[in-house]
């Protein structure tokens, strides 16, 4: 089967999964569909829901109400050893009396795999994450992302329904983590894994994932690929946590010509023919989302439509471009990223600029 074909097949499926802690919601009614051969990261901070979640489709807790099917078939409370699932652990958790061979082997044992074969398939596996020239090594002797493709080719070698990785990353320091996740994403696309991944990395999420599903305070916020997350946020909370956004919150006024949110200082601005006008002209505040990298520079003058002015506070050189730091009137903030490298650099803290942006340039939700 292809990929466009998998595209269009579910893999897992949870429907109105809740799970109590007593009093404590651990999840709220979480609801989504993962396609055969995807990548799929959940996304949160501490206590959001993901790691619960994450749990719940291993089989090592039961929710209290709800289903989970795999391939179509009812497991909401089926034991985790029967439901064909591969899971690559925080701590990696390899077995140190092991070979590398047989950690990536082990699966295959407990299934009860003859030895040739057993072994086969465990090189097979480790050639493919990089590592047969390891095979008969301990996993002392290996670096801490050599174990973690040792761990991953464990949870890969025997073709599960589903592999789980939580917080794949979370042992690994900054430059390795970069280099791993692209290595993750390649191998796991290279033999068509279907995937649920944990971080509350954005950038992990935003580089390895088809789509990322954000939790917050146990429920599903919003489930988008990351291109949509980022242009599209349907809430405050999913456009600051996803990326650097700057929310300014502000008054709506709607004419016969559109509808306008304003601020001390700032205006923005929708035309009637905007899909959104018929939304927001029926609310009184709203936020305007607005990321760094869409913001213009212009000369400071009288305020129009779609602009905001204030006073440069920090100038921040980052080699191939500047980050502004931006004063407004009523003391908000707004960080500005820009490439025209020679005028900024021309410019000082303490002067007073002119920010632009165009329509399509900004998110608003309505409050």
């Amino acid at each position: 089967m292809n990929a466009v074909q998998n595209a269009t097949v579910t893999a897992m499926k949870l429907e109105g999964v809740s799970k109590l802690y007593g009093p404590v919601v651990a999840l709220d009614n979480v609801s989504f569909e993962l396609r055969k051969g995807e990548f799929l990261t959940m996304l949160g901070p501490s206590g959001s829901g993901k790691t619960t979640s994450l749990r719940a489709i291993a089989g090592f807790i039961q929710p209290t109400s709800g289903r989970l099917s795999i391939d179509g078939r009812d497991m909401t409370f089926v034991p985790p050893q029967k439901r064909n699932i591969g899971m690559m652990f925080q701590d990696y958790a390899l077995f140190p009396h092991m070979t590398v061979l047989a950690n990536v082997g082990y699966p295959l044992e407990t299934r009860g795999i003859k030895r040739t074969e057993r072994e086969k398939r465990s090189m097979e596996m480790l050639e493919i994450v990089g590592l047969a020239h390891c095979a008969q090594r301990y996993p002392k002797e290996m670096s801490g992302g050599q174990q973690q493709r040792v761990a991953l080719a464990r949870a890969l070698v025997f073709k599960p329904d589903i592999v789980l990785l939580d917080e794949p990353m979370a042992a690994l320091d900054k430059k390795l983590r970069g280099q791993m996740q692209i290595e993750i994403m390649h191998i796991t696309r290279q033999v068509g894994a279907t995937v649920v991944s944990v971080t509350h990395d954005q950038e992990e999420a935003l580089v390895m994932s088809d789509r990322i599903a954000i939790f917050k305070e146990g429920r599903l916020e919003q489930l988008g690929t990351p291109h949509e997350l980022y242009l599209q946020p349907r809430s405050e909370f999913v456009a600051d946590f996803i990326g650097e956004a700057n929310l300014l919150r502000g008054d709506v006024r709607s004419t016969g010509e559109g509808v306008f949110v304003e601020g001390n200082g700032w205006m923005a601005s929708l035309p009637k023919s905007d899909p959104r006008y018929a939304t927001l002209s029926k609310v009184q505040k709203a936020c305007v989302v607005l990321r760094p990298e869409r913001i213009c520079l212009a000369p400071a003058g009288p305020l129009s439509p779609n602009s905001a002015e204030g006073v440069i506070e920090d100038k921040i050189y980052l080699g191939v471009e500047y980050r502004l730091v931006v004063r407004m009137s009523d003391g908000g903030k707004v960080n500005l990223r820009s490439r025209d490298v020679a005028s900024v650099a021309a410019m000082s803290a303490g002067d007073r600029i002119c920010m632009t942006w165009t329509v399509d340039d900004i998110v608003v939700i309505g409050a």
